[in-house]
């Protein structure tokens, strides 16, 4: 999809928009529902594709990306009624004998831009909040998650219509191109240098914007801990995906009194877990690219 046509479907997702489908719950909640049967349908083929992209087992892939994608959806689709209601607020003083209300509405047409490490959820996630609050949606996920990205866009381009979802495919080329472009909300998830670029490219049309995105993250280690369970849970959440996870502990910052026999504790877990060669374990996923930080 070159330039020209890029323009082109973000001005049928405006125009779409404009005829008010999307702020129908009845509308919504059904396109919340046929999302929820495709991934359903879909299923092993998304954890196929995870397993290509990262090595995921299909235990790490449900807790890390299909399982909360499912759990999104089911809230959505219960709770989408009671939150669409107005809510009753106290009348201010200057407008007595009035009613006052608190309303909800749509922005209008949503891009959102998804990173690589946990790409079905970090995609799927801002999706549904989008729809659920009766947007449209183009999506761009990260090209490094090639056999996700195709599943992702079997689900949504053969099964919506592309001015209301749309999954494109590409590299930075389509996201900067895409980025030139003015919508009513962005949803960025991935690094701070690339946030950066979103906020920047936003600024221009004074676009509101939501970015989730890496940091560092220091585990404290107290010297008052059951050492066992201390370090299965650290490690637990660093070997998960493989570390590659925005909140996966980066350093530790640990009592020296416990500083051996943590580590003690450690690499028995790690070898317990993942055995003497853990490169060949499958229950340890891989770093999807070497190039990739």
């Amino acid at each position: 999809m070159d330039k020209s046509d890029l323009i082109q479907l973000v001005n049928r997702q405006k125009e779409f928009f404009n005829t008010l489908q999307t702020k129908d719950v009845n509308f919504r909640i059904e396109a919340l529902k046929k999302i929820r049967l495709l991934v359903q349908n879909y299923e092993n083929e998304i954890y196929q594709a995870l397993f290509e992209d990262l090595g995921r087992s299909r235990f790490e892939s449900v807790g890390g990306d299909t399982g909360i994608v499912m759990q999104e959806l089911g809230l959505a689709i219960r709770k989408l009624r009671s939150w669409t209601k107005p809510k009753r607020v106290r009348t201010p003083l200057v407008t007595v004998n009035a009613r006052s209300y608190y309303t909800y509405e749509p922005f209008g047409n949503v891009l959102i831009i998804s990173p690589w490490n946990y790409p079905f959820q970090l995609l799927f996630v801002p999706l549904i909040g989008a729809v659920a609050a009766g947007n449209c949606v183009l999506a761009k996920p990260s090209q490094y998650a090639a056999k996700t990205s195709e599943i992702m866009q079997k689900i949504i381009n053969e099964n919506f219509d592309p001015v209301f979802l749309h999954i494109i495919k590409g590299g930075p080329g389509i996201s900067e191109a895409l980025l030139e472009m003015k919508y009513d909300y962005i949803f960025f998830t991935g690094s701070q240098e690339t946030g950066k670029k979103v906020m920047k490219a936003a600024s221009e049309n004074l676009t509101p914007v939501s970015l989730e995105l890496g940091g560092k993250n220091p585990a404290i280690i107290d010297k008052n801990i059951h050492l066992w369970n201390t370090a299965k849970r650290i490690l637990w959440g660093k070997y998960l995906n493989a570390g590659q996870s925005c909140v996966a502990p980066d350093y530790l910052l640990v009592h020296e009194d416990i500083k051996k026999p943590l580590l003690e504790n450690m690499k028995e877990i790690l070898e317990k877990w993942m055995g003497q060669e853990p490169e060949k374990s499958m229950d340890f996923s891989r770093i999807i690219d070497a190039k990739t930080p």
